[in-house]
């Protein structure tokens, strides 16, 4: 099902006072993900803003479910679907010590050409396209 995954490492500075890590700072871990897996895709925010194609987040859900802290080694997965004009990208984060869930999200994105909401980004359906094949 997921299609691509990244592995990272909780830096001291990412935490809080309760020494977990900052529950904004998630959000750097699921963009960080994001993308590196356009990259690995051979897929450019420069260049598709270059070509007037913006990419952007509409909405992000997060389900906060065991927290990591500074040292912890964890994977950061993803898979692509479509709803309407929007992208979703279902994300999650596992502790790599026990493979626990630190987190689940969904990343809601929609893309807007040359100022326009788009309904669709062929870049962007190739990737849906994979996530579908992957999870038969």
């Amino acid at each position: 099902m997921y299609i691509f995954e990244l592995e990272m490492k909780v830096r001291d500075y990412e935490c809080d006072i309760q020494g977990v890590v900052n529950n904004s700072v998630y959000q750097n871990y699921l963009e960080h993900t994001r993308h590196e897996f356009l990259e690995a895709n051979n897929i450019s925010f420069a260049e598709l803003h270059d070509r007037g194609i913006d990419p952007m987040v509409s909405s992000i859900e997060i389900a906060y479910k065991t927290p990591l802290r500074p040292g912890d080694n964890f994977i950061s997965k993803l898979y692509v679907s479509k709803e309407g004009v929007r992208y979703i990208f279902h994300q999650i984060i596992l502790r790599k010590s026990d493979n626990k869930l630190a987190i689940k999200a969904k990343v809601h994105a929609v893309v807007v050409i040359d100022g326009k909401l788009a309904a669709a980004l062929p870049e962007f359906d190739e990737l849906v396209t994979r996530s579908e094949v992957k999870a038969e």
